[in-house]
């Protein structure tokens, strides 16, 4: 049953860091009968990376007929010969949008394949911001990136079923590998797996342009209570800045949890460009430190909650393809949050907006020329957009 949007009776399981995630998706591969369909950023030949393809390539031998699509950037430094070891394997495998050696001038160069989907046996999903990559740090403690996935039975299954297949079929046709279109599809299941409202949300650049930014925007507009944001690179534009900025001013609690460790640097000052604005209007600020923040997550009046791959930048709002669900479920929605709110109280540091405002002047120039080149860099490789004009104000 569909509810504006959302569609009932789903079972959705959140999946804190590569630690969870990981071995539920290996078991799930193990188990697989029929198909699998998987599709990553950056798949790496590392540890996590060759332990996933052994799993792939285990099924692909047993008859499944197994789909792996990588980005072309993101994927760039997988070596050829580990490709091909998939390939030998009956591993079927796609790359969207390969990269030259050579850096060339593109407009399109930007629209990347961002989404970090899995589905198998059109039964079982995986949905989230995690690649197929180790994300522990080179620290005895191993310590994860802060990220998150969910894994989804239920009908909302069919959404993520038919996006999976359409992109397939898109980047096959375009690799003339017409042969790989798997033709005969997985009947999808009608029972009921749980309660949960979910919806299936993706960005492209055709007919859901702005379709997950509407959906943060409409439910940062209707909350009344709290709004908790944790986002690795958050450089939003006008408009949602103004929807932050309003619900504070109506009294709501807005919290943001964002990028500590310096991973771009470029990317980082500009984001440092907006806290100005966002701490006068009353909007806390906290910077996660204890690892890479890689988390793609929000929770609005302990209800409303998302996880997925899209940033709040313009990369994933104007130019890559994104996927993200959004759960309306206050089991969930509590579950998430209680993970952030840890994650704010011992591994974050509060940013004071008299320490801010009393940094030198070099730094706040830093910050919004940083800001300037990064949002003209969009106009000029991908859409410009009046949304996504810059706030110059520190």
């Amino acid at each position: 049953m569909i509810h504006n949007g959302f569609i009932s009776g789903n079972t959705i399981k959140l999946l804190c860091s590569g630690n969870d995630f990981f071995p539920e998706l290996e078991r799930a591969i193990n188990a697989a009968q029929s198909e699998i369909y998987l599709e990553t950023y950056i798949f790496n030949d590392d540890r996590i990376g060759r332990k996933i393809a052994t799993a792939l390539m285990r099924a692909a031998q047993r008859g499944v007929f197994v789909h792996v699509l990588i980005d072309g950037f993101g994927s760039y430094h997988l070596p050829e010969s580990f490709i091909q070891t998939l390939l030998d394997a009956r591993v079927k495998l796609l790359i969207f949008r390969r990269e030259d050696l050579w850096f060339k001038f593109r407009r399109y160069r930007l629209r990347r394949m961002h989404r970090k989907l899995v589905i198998i046996d059109a039964h079982v999903a995986f949905v989230g911001g995690i690649n197929i990559v180790s994300d522990t740090d080179d620290s005895e403690n191993h310590i994860p990136r802060f990220d998150y996935a969910v894994k989804v039975e239920g009908p909302v299954l069919e959404r993520i079923d038919a996006a999976m297949r359409r992109l397939w079929m898109i980047v096959a046709w375009a690799h003339f590998k017409k042969r790989w279109i798997n033709h005969k599809k997985q009947p999808l299941p009608d029972i009921h797996k749980g309660n949960q409202l979910a919806a299936f949300l993706i960005r492209d650049n055709i007919r859901h342009r702005h379709t997950i930014e509407r959906a943060y925007l409409e439910a940062i507009n209707h909350a009344n209570q709290e709004i908790i944001i944790a986002n690795a690179y958050f450089l939003p534009g006008r408009n949602f800045c103004r929807a932050l900025n309003a619900a504070a001013s109506r009294g709501v609690s807005v919290i943001l949890l964002l990028q500590g460790k310096i991973e771009y640097r470029m990317q980082h000052y500009a984001t440092r460009a907006l806290y100005g604005n966002l701490l006068d209007a009353g909007i806390k600020i906290y910077e996660y430190n204890r690892h890479y923040l890689h988390a793609k997550v929000a929770v609005i009046d302990c209800c409303w909650s998302t996880v997925g791959s899209s940033n709040i930048d313009p990369f994933s709002l104007m130019l890559a393809r994104e996927a993200n669900l959004v759960i309306h479920d206050k089991g969930f929605a509590a579950q998430l949050r209680t993970s952030l709110m840890r994650a704010i109280s011992k591994e974050s540091v509060l940013v004071v907006r008299s320490g801010w405002r009393s940094q030198s002047w070099l730094n706040h120039v830093i910050y919004q020329l940083c800001y300037i080149v990064i949002y003209y860099a969009q106009s000029i490789l991908g859409y410009g957009h009046k949304a996504m004009q810059p706030r110059v104000a520190s």
